[in-house]
């Protein structure tokens, strides 16, 4: 069969299999540890450790031995997952298969991990892996940091095993709606905390979190094409309603118990925990309203807690990656938004410059390694490292740049001029990556357009020869997230799509990240106005650059928030755009969830007018142009709800429209067959549509 870029796409998982990844290096500076697939066409995940002295690789684990041994003895195989593991996987957006995570001691000798709801230890020295039978399902695993025992969350307990197979609980109820060990579902949907437990430094204590769902309301997620099967349950916390009571424990081994407090009614959103030795940890709290956020100490003996560190903002206090974190000499080190910018602060004063805008903190010992890009440029990302001396910025190339913690820094490398990513040590030893190199060659300019400075992306078939083209926006317009990124695989489905006759506009307006405090708060209360007014000015402004532009005929497609832009756009100006594609679409933000939705939006049951104003469902009676909507009936996340609604209130309305249903498909659409296939509808329904 005649490999097809569509095709190519959906078996590799976007070109990401066979790329070295979640890459840690030891304490010593001797090795790291990373996960990597053996070819860019096998989804499963090996994994490996490399010498940074000289590059020398070895094979830690492979799954497919250690499955086969385990089926041998009666195990099961990866494809029979925890209902935890696979949640974890949907927040997380894990398409690949094999090892996905793997967490270490402290001096990085051993590493856990799950298989098919099984627990494995591997030495990293030795590079031999084992079973440790132990009562399961076994969701992530994590050694203590002397590597004496582990920990390991089993359906809503939280347990120990010894390594010698041996396990016990620690923590654990009846109770069906209260879970141990485990991050609730908005810590790992909307404040990046996948975990819900953490090792005190010398493996005697465990700080773990408490959730009580049982005031979380209950939503069903059915499988209609099979009647046979009862709907899933789960606990959805939408805009305006209860959230999981969640509280944080220290636990000891050796038995005794002392429940953190602090103001709960004030910030009930527990960010971030971290130990800072072995009697005292560090937590970030967060108000409802996301205005104000305290870094806080807590006793672990006592579980006294005091303040370190308050943040308020008029709109919503940023969490950001990394932040809080304490330097070797006990400073504290947060990034928060001062002067228009996100800055680094060590103990409260601003210690980066004007021109740099923060992204995240990578790693804080006695000197501070961060991401961030220059303040006018959200194209690139930099590694920079600050001490007291100064600011440095560690990489230079035109990309986007990534470390991981600890030294020497292993950075991985992406830019417009080779496709997929390097990853190595600056100015040492390399780590290989298998990915498969695209079928398409991106042919895309950026340029910055308008009043405004617009990030705008214009990408034309291979060797066209300047007529007229139709135009496809693809954008994704929303917070937290852009498209218009110097790097080459980012680009290469917008690509496809161009090489099939299209010119493809792809724009980040207000409200996306790197810009500064304002641009990211102009969407405060509005997230439906300046998305479109900046994508429509980008259209017009890429028009007098590329004349190749037929205004005549627009469409534009997106997904998840750029799936609701993308409706938005054909209802609301259907003058510009011509057709629009609405992949798993936020069609009425009161069905969105809390810490999300109201950062945004605010408070529905305060003041429900933002989200009037945002909504799709209102505007159903003004569609005048083909519209497709896609969702995955499975998704946990923006619920099929969304889309099946607005297209009831079109029939309602007397719109014709068109209404993809993906059996089985959750947020994510990670199924190959799925995923080629849907291309290719998107294509047939843009050739359709603009069709003169």
């Amino acid at each position: 069969m005649t490999d097809t870029f569509p095709r190519q796409y959906a078996r590799t998982p976007r070109l990401t299999l066979g790329e070295p990844r979640n890459v840690t290096v030891s304490p010593d500076g001797g090795r790291a540890v990373f996960l990597r697939s053996r070819a860019g066409d096998d989804p499963v995940n090996c994994l490996w450790t490399i010498s940074l002295a000289d590059g020398v690789e070895r094979l830690v684990a492979d799954p497919i031995a250690l499955l086969a041994a385990s089926l041998e003895s009666g195990g099961i195989g990866d494809e029979e997952l925890p209902p935890e593991e696979r949640a974890r996987r949907e927040r997380m957006r894990e398409g690949a298969g094999g090892i996905t995570s793997f967490a270490t001691d402290r001096a990085a000798t051993v590493a856990a991990f799950t298989l098919g709801g099984r627990r494995f230890v591997a030495g990293l020295v030795s590079a031999a892996a084992r079973e440790l039978v132990v009562d399961g399902p076994v969701f992530d695993p994590h050694p203590d940091p002397t590597a004496q025992r582990l920990a390991y969350v089993s359906g809503s307990r939280l347990r120990i095993a010894e390594l010698d197979g041996s396990s016990w609980e620690l923590a654990g109820e009846h109770d069906p709606d209260v879970t141990w060990g485990s991050a609730d579902f908005i810590a790992a949907e909307e404040m990046n905390r996948f975990r819900g437990y953490w090792w005190s430094p010398d493996g005697t204590a465990i700080a773990a979190c408490r959730v009580d769902t049982s005031a979380v309301q209950q939503w069903h997620i059915g499988d209609p094409a099979d009647p046979r099967t009862p709907p899933t349950v789960i606990r959805y916390p939408a805009a305006g309603t209860a959230n999981a009571d969640v509280t944080l424990h220290v636990l000891a081994l050796d038995g005794g118990t002392v429940e953190v407090a602090w103001d709960r009614d004030a910030y009930p959103y527990l960010a971030t925990v971290k130990w800072r030795d072995r009697d005292r940890l560090l937590l970030s709290v967060q108000s409802r309203d996301q205005t104000t956020m305290a870094v806080l100490e807590a006793n672990a003996v006592t579980g006294d807690t005091a303040p370190l560190f308050t943040d308020f903002d008029d709109c919503w206090v940023e969490l950001v990656p990394g932040s809080p974190a304490l330097l070797d000499d006990g400073r504290l080190v947060v990034a928060a938004d001062r002067e228009g910018r996100r800055c680094l602060l060590v103990d409260g004063e601003v210690v980066t410059p004007p021109e740099v805008q923060v992204r995240s903190i990578a790693h804080v010992g006695t000197d501070v390694t961060f991401l961030g890009n220059p303040i006018g440029d959200a194209t690139v990302q930099h590694v920079y490292r600050w001490d007291e001396a100064s600011t440095t910025q560690l990489t230079h190339t035109a990309g986007v740049h990534s470390t991981s913690a600890g030294l020497p820094k292993v950075v991985r490398a992406s830019s417009l001029l080779q496709p997929g990513a390097t990853t190595g040590v600056i100015g040492g030893i390399s780590i290989a990556s298998h990915a498969e190199r695209p079928l398409v060659r991106p042919n895309v300019t950026v340029h910055d357009l308008g009043e405004r400075r617009l990030a705008t992306a214009v990408l034309l078939p291979e060797g066209h020869d300047g007529s007229k083209l139709p135009v496809l926006l693809d954008p994704y317009g929303g917070p937290h997230a852009q498209r218009v990124v110097q790097s080459y695989n980012a680009f290469l489905s917008s690509q496809w799509f161009a090489d099939q006759g299209f010119a493809v506009v792809v724009a980040d307006g207000r409200g996306t990240p790197g810009r500064g405090s304002d641009w990211e708060r102009a969407v405060h209360h509005d997230l439906a106005t300046l998305v479109l007014d900046d994508q429509i000015d980008a259209l017009h402004e890429a028009a007098k650059v590329h004349p190749e532009l037929d205004l005549e005929r627009v469409a534009i497609r997106g997904w998840s928030f750029g799936g609701y832009l993308a409706a938005l756009a054909v209802l609301r100006r259907p003058d510009v755009f011509h057709a629009a594609i609405a992949g798993a679409p936020v069609t009425e933000w009161r069905l969105y969830d809390t810490h999300y939705t109201e950062r945004y939006l605010g408070d529905p049951t305060v003041d429900a007018a933002p989200y009037a104003a945002t909504s799709l469902l209102p505007l159903a009676h003004l569609l005048e142009r083909p519209l497709l909507l896609v969702h995955g009936l499975a998704d946990d996340n923006v619920v099929a709800a969304h889309s099946l609604q607005l297209s009831s209130a079109l029939l309602a309305a007397g719109k014709p429209h068109e209404l993809l249903a993906l059996v089985g498909v959750s947020h994510m659409t990670p199924q190959e067959v799925v995923a080629e296939n849907l291309l290719l509808h998107q294509l047939d329904f843009l050739r359709r549509s603009l069709a003169r």
